[in-house]
């Protein structure tokens, strides 16, 4: 899926509210964590994950390298703050509102 400006703002707003489910420490970018995060987002397809202030990766490559790993959507990077979308083909919930986004 194409994420437009107005679908990036859409899912932005979506996410404010959230909290992030995973963080990032100073082992970085790890398999396990891959892992963890498409469990996690493949029910919900949205979700923030946080890079903590000891992890010493650049954050913008980490949040492209774990969108890539997955194949979901890179929404933004707000501070040190991920924000993440997969669409949910089973189950879609956020992906029908997004569907009426123009």
């Amino acid at each position: 899926m194409n994420l437009t400006s107005k679908k990036r703002a859409f899912l932005k707003k979506k996410a404010h509210k959230l909290d992030p489910i995973f963080r990032i420490g100073k082992d970085g970018f790890t398999q396990s964590l891959t892992q963890g995060v498409l469990e996690a987002l493949i029910p919900r397809e949205l979700i923030k994950v946080k890079i903590l202030q000891n992890s010493e990766v650049n954050k913008n490559e980490v949040a492209q390298q774990l969108a890539d790993a997955i194949e979901a959507e890179l929404v933004g990077v707000i501070g040190r703050t991920i924000i993440l979308f997969k669409e949910n083909k089973d189950k879609p919930t956020i992906s029908l509102e997004l569907k009426s986004v123009k």
